[in-house]
């Protein structure tokens, strides 16, 4: 399910507390993501949309990363993000579209420090 990060999220989640991690682990992402009906580009844009409205940044971020890596394009996510406006308003939609520029922003670093 985590594809290249599943090592890096498991880590941060255990360093939180190792049952928290195993009941993330076991029930949302072995449970709930497994179900079929939805791809995971869908899965993963919904997310997003519930942890825009929240207000949840990290784990937002973390989805929002997630998206791209199953396929979703940066148009995909602003009008996700966008479709939220009328139902979360401004201010979470604005905290939403800055976590996606950092995240854009950082991916863009390092693809400038790799070589050609």
């Amino acid at each position: 399910m985590f594809s290249s990060q599943e090592e890096r999220i498991l880590q941060r989640l255990a360093g939180l507390d190792p049952d928290l991690m195993a009941y993330i682990r076991d029930f949302a992402y072995d449970t709930v993501y497994e179900r079929p009906g939805l791809d995971l580009k869908t899965k993963e844009l919904i997310a997003c949309a519930l942890l825009a409205s929240l207000g949840s940044p990290g784990e937002l971020k973390t989805h929002l990363r997630g998206a791209m890596q199953a396929g979703a394009t940066e148009q995909e996510l602003r009008e996700t993000l966008l479709f939220c406006v009328p139902y979360l308003g401004f201010p979470r939609v604005v905290a939403a579209f800055s976590q996606l520029a950092d995240l854009q922003a950082r991916q863009a670093a390092k693809q400038a420090q790799q070589p050609e």
